[in-house]
């Protein structure tokens, strides 16, 4: 059963926690549901490369930062898109995943509070500390293709403001090849003094090894929280045609 006013069920989560806390679900929507996003996923037209963005990698992105236009009007033009976007920008919904998460042993201490309540904090403490200790949270997300000639992500932790990341796998049942590769790896940094990493640089897959992957199937949510050494990557695909996509949606959680 999915969590009170979630459409994402995470009853089936299972966690790691070295070198950082990772787990995965599946399935994570309801196959109506999810049939329904697949139909309706954004086409490859919509998208911007993410070097023409200067951005690391090799990814194609549809995103609210990114190219936001296209990304609004495609949203509030797709019924199910719509939806769903509403379910992630409410207010609940960051506290709902930080619940789900402290069910499983981490405990990142942040809490649903009322604009109420942090007015009344502020006006008795004459401070704005209040507010500085306890950010709030808000969550977006973002559409991501990576294409089956050398589509990847290099070794990386995320931005600062991050505080925990889903990674959606968008792909029909028996679509994706396993021999392409497309899993999110799971790293630990060669040299020891690579390991503080809150800036979130890049890296060379060389200089890191693979703790763990998490293969590319359909259906399925990576979540994982932002440490200063939570790096993680997707090699290169190896299908050797771009029409080989790896779709994913990526729920990105941060303080503000």
């Amino acid at each position: 059963m999915s969590q009170p006013g979630l459409s994402l069920d995470f009853s089936k989560l299972e966690m790691r926690f070295d070198p950082f806390p990772i787990g995965i679900a599946a399935p994570v929507f309801a196959p109506s549901l999810y049939a329904e996003l697949l139909e309706n996923f954004p086409d490859t037209s919509l998208f911007e490369e993410h070097r023409t963005l200067g951005k690391p990698g090799a990814k194609l992105t549809l995103s609210e930062k990114s190219n936001p236009s296209r990304y609004h009007a495609f949203v509030r033009g797709t019924p199910a898109w719509r939806a769903f976007h509403r379910e992630i920008k409410s207010d609940a919904f960051p506290y709902a995943i930080m619940d789900v998460l402290r069910r499983h042993h981490v405990d990142l201490g942040y809490e649903r509070v009322s604009t109420l309540h942090r007015t009344i904090k502020v006006l008795r403490n004459r401070s704005f500390d209040y507010l500085v200790r306890n950010p709030r949270l808000r969550a977006r997300f973002e559409f991501s293709i990576l294409r089956g000639d050398g589509g990847h992500l290099p070794p990386h932790t995320d931005a600062p403001s991050k505080v925990a990341t889903l990674i959606l796998s968008m792909a029909r049942p028996g679509e994706w090849n396993p021999a392409h590769g497309g899993g999110t790896d799971m790293l630990k940094p060669r040299d020891v003094a690579r390991a503080y990493n809150e800036t979130n640089e890049t890296a060379d897959f060389e200089e890191m090894q693979v703790v763990h992957t998490y293969p590319f199937e359909p259906n399925q949510a990576i979540v994982f929280v932002k440490t200063y050494d939570s790096w993680h990557s997707v090699a290169p695909i190896r299908a050797g045609d771009p029409n080989v996509l790896r779709r994913t949606l990526t729920i990105n959680i941060e303080r503000f």
